[in-house]
């Protein structure tokens, strides 16, 4: 337990000095098996105002099944009612180290027509993982955020979505995963996003706190660690691990750019070359003003139509605005916004700046 010591004495002497723009460990990356596992599962909502389906098969399927459950069953040829009752399929994250009895929150969603969920109650349902094994049973009152109105004239109004709702706690874990944490000689931290220095700088804080030798850096997202034997010795590790703080490297220069919204985002890493940037706006009008011409008194001349028209171009006085070597962020919107560029102009700009060369950032689309 010399390590653990080691580090208590380093946080008693670094506590709260950390510089502003660090980063905690835990706030880059997880380790590799802590990871949640998604659930499904089919059920049936009951205890619907008429908003249910409209006899579907699957439908009557899952209510001749939740019937026989209580030791009923339906005469052949005969269906229940579906009007209050609805197909429904169910989802939810079952967590790392989430043991039998816990409770988990349940989405809730119509596999069929059902108008509206409001006021139904969904009857037990098992959760599957998968590997087809059952990992929780799902039960309990709806909640419904959105709301539906049909009027007898055909007219409707729909509020927010009506056929889909949520079970605070309406699933009890029944079987945990095992993460892995507890077996082999080494723990494995990930990255986010991938970046070879990040890599190396958590690797290295982990070994001035810890000892050299303990983290290796084996590629861009993982780190190797070597871990204790015992799982409370691997947890404690793992949480002083969290708390270390580094200094991340920069990101790479990139320019985001919403196509829908015309939002542009540029990060503090861009950087221009020299180039020379005009923009200019080239307006041409057009206008048509015909005059009717009267020929004179027992000329026998006929009226006519005289074409006039008047052509005018204009164009906007935008100067060159001349961008020096290496100019930051700051400096690059304040030039321009000098010639009035809009988000628009200035996607065309920074594409034009990139083909010329003079722009290194990576350009992204979404």
């Amino acid at each position: 337990m010399r390590w653990w010591l080691n580090f208590a004495l380093t946080l008693s002497l670094l506590g709260g000095c950390a510089p502003a723009w660090a980063e905690r460990i835990k706030d880059m990356g997880n380790y590799q098996g802590l990871r949640a596992n998604q659930l499904t599962g089919y059920g049936i909502v009951v205890g619907l105002p008429g908003t249910g389906d409209d006899n579907l098969d699957y439908t009557v399927q899952g209510m001749k099944g939740a019937i026989s459950r209580f030791g009923l069953t339906l005469p052949p040829g005969i269906n229940p009612a579906l009007k209050n009752a609805a197909a429904v399929v169910l989802t939810t994250d079952l967590p790392p180290f989430a043991k039998s009895g816990q409770r988990l929150d349940v989405t809730v969603s119509a596999l069929g027509k059902a108008k509206s969920l409001r006021g139904g109650t969904l009857l037990m349902a098992p959760l599957y993982g998968v590997d087809s094994q059952i990992y929780a049973m799902a039960q309990g009152n709806l909640v419904v955020g959105g709301l539906g109105v049909d009027a007898a004239d055909g007219s409707k109004i729909t509020i927010n979505i009506p056929s889909a709702g949520r079970i605070d706690g309406g699933a009890t874990v029944e079987k945990s995963v095992d993460t892995g944490i507890g077996q082999g000689n080494y723990l494995y931290f990930n990255l986010n996003e991938q970046d070879v220095t990040n890599s190396i700088r958590v690797a290295q804080t982990i070994n001035a706190t810890l000892g050299a030798n303990t983290a290796i850096a084996e590629d861009g997202v993982t780190v190797r660690i070597a871990a204790p034997p015992g799982m409370p010795a691997r947890i404690a590790m793992m949480s002083l691990i969290d708390d270390l703080t580094f200094v991340p490297a920069e990101p790479p220069a990139r320019v985001i750019v919403n196509a829908r919204t015309g939002t542009v985002v540029i990060n503090g890493a861009v950087k221009i070359g020299p180039a020379a940037v005009t923009h200019g706006k080239l307006t041409l009008r057009v206008n048509e003003k015909p005059q009717i011409i009267q020929p004179a008194p027992f000329s026998k001349g006929q009226t006519a139509v005289q074409p006039s028209s008047q052509i005018t171009i204009e164009e906007d006085n935008k100067r060159t605005f001349l961008v020096p070597r290496m100019v930051s962020l700051g400096a690059i919107v304040k030039g321009l916004n000098q010639i009035g560029a809009s988000p628009g102009d200035l996607l065309a700009i920074l594409e034009a700046l990139k083909q010329a060369g003079a722009l290194s950032a990576e350009v992204i689309v979404i």
